[in-house]
């Protein structure tokens, strides 16, 4: 069996959709930044992490679905297989109208937690209200593309997602800068590209004769708890690089303010292309390792790992080299001033040491729930803020305030990945 044809036929759409997928995160921040300044860079980055969960949600009910479906389709259970992608389906609606009220309601102090406050809480406002209005487009668009792919649809994938790249772009241009809609023609813009981007996928599944919607009360509780189970990983994954997101922000606002949240917006914006590509090496392995893993195929499965954790530092360190090369155009692309932008070309070497290290991590924990090995995904997924939480809070005061923060990522990183390599390493 030829593991590499395999392999690259499912993760290098995987990565080109992921790259996209991270373009499309800066685009509204190139956009607002370059008509609205540091103040709505500011707002983007502090609103984001509530957009992140939308994303997440999906991502991670797609997923559980998405797992379970190759699992049992790979043990010739093509019923069951049917099913966790129905129940699939309806969370993902239900999960959308509870995220529409939940935040539409509360946006305002979901955003003063965040460290809002002033002009960037009515900014990030303006932005995170609309956003919640679409949270069902958002949600759709994020969940279905994992089950899309493990349909076997890795290309179909990439088009969907190329869709809405595409429509967000022509959007900001035309809402923000034309008609001058600041935050909510920027969020406007957001919610039509995954629109865009679900509509394909429901397209595909419709015309390919997947649209799997019907359920089975029989069995819903059991599915439910594998999807959650399963789900909660890469929910994770897609969520942590915001929760510390969080983090950096709120002691960035108390050590230098509003100009190293600034700064780390535009770092973010960069480097989180990179992190969704080393995801796309994870997630476009997914398919595979589930079925391997269903089939009892052992030797196959290693194999495919081995691929997985390859590329993916290499990725890493090309990215890192890309990124080191333009570290001194950051802050322009995004239209921040002159003083953040030498902040940006300062600070950017030191997250990029840890680029390796996350490949690591990103890889391990997308093996582990590939193959039901939920507990030791959630391990990897959850301690990387938790460690920075702890690092943040002790190493500012003590070594050198804002300087620390930044620092505090790192270490961080590098104790998750030599983490996941012990687990791994114990397992194999």
């Amino acid at each position: 069996m030829n593991h590499k044809a395999d392999f690259f036929k499912y993760v290098i759409p995987s990565v080109i959709a992921f790259t996209l997928a991270g373009i499309y995160a800066i685009v509204d921040g190139y956009f607002v930044g370059n008509t609205i300044g540091d103040a709505g860079l500011s707002a983007i980055n502090i609103a984001y992490p509530v957009v992140a969960v939308l994303q997440a949600l999906g991502t991670g009910i797609g997923m559980g679905g998405a797992v379970y479906y190759s699992i049992h389709m790979a043990e010739k259970k093509e019923k069951l297989a049917k099913e966790y992608v129905a129940v699939s389906w309806w969370l993902l609606i239900l999960i959308s109208i509870i995220s529409t009220i939940a935040i539409y309601v509360f946006a305002s102090d979901m955003l003063k937690l965040l460290g809002a406050e002033g002009d960037i809480l009515a900014n990030a406002a303006d932005y995170i209200k609309i956003i919640s209005i679409g949270a069902i487009l958002q949600i759709l668009g994020t969940g279905l593309i994992p089950i899309m792919r493990n349909y076997g649809g890795s290309f179909w994938s990439m088009f969907a997602m190329m869709g809405g790249f595409v429509t967000n772009i022509v959007l900001d241009f035309v809402l923000v800068w034309i008609y001058g809609m600041g935050m909510k023609g920027a969020a406007a813009a957001t919610i039509t590209g995954q629109g865009v981007t679900a509509a394909i996928a429901i397209i595909y599944e419709l015309c390919w004769k997947k649209f799997y919607v019907k359920l089975s009360l029989k069995y819903m509780k059991q599915i439910c708890g594998s999807i959650f189970k399963v789900g909660l990983a890469p929910f994770g994954l897609a969520l942590t690089p915001n929760i510390s997101l969080v983090f950096i922000n709120r002691f960035s606002a108390f050590y230098e303010g509003e100009k190293a949240i600034a700064t780390y917006a535009c770092i973010s914006y960069i480097i989180w292309i990179i992190y969704l590509i080393l995801q796309g090496v994870g997630d476009g392995s997914q398919p595979l390792m589930s079925c391997y893993y269903g089939e009892k195929d052992t030797k196959s499965l290693k194999d495919i790992q081995k691929m997985a954790y390859t590329i993916a530092v290499i990725l890493a360190i090309i990215g890192g080299i890309i990124m080191y090369a333009g570290r001194t155009k950051i802050g322009i692309l995004f239209g921040a001033s002159a003083a953040v932008n030498n902040e940006i070309a300062k600070i950017v070497p030191i997250f990029l040491v840890s680029l390796p290290f996350v490949s690591i991590t990103r890889i391990s924990t997308a093996c582990f729930y590939a193959t039901e090995k939920s507990v030791l995904s959630y391990i990897l997924t959850f301690i990387e803020p938790i460690l920075m939480l702890v690092f943040m809070l002790i190493l500012p005061p003590l070594f050198g305030g804002q300087i620390m923060v930044w620092w505090s990522t790192v270490f961080a990183r590098i104790i998750a990945a030599v983490l996941a390599l012990i687990l791994t390493r114990c397992l194999s």
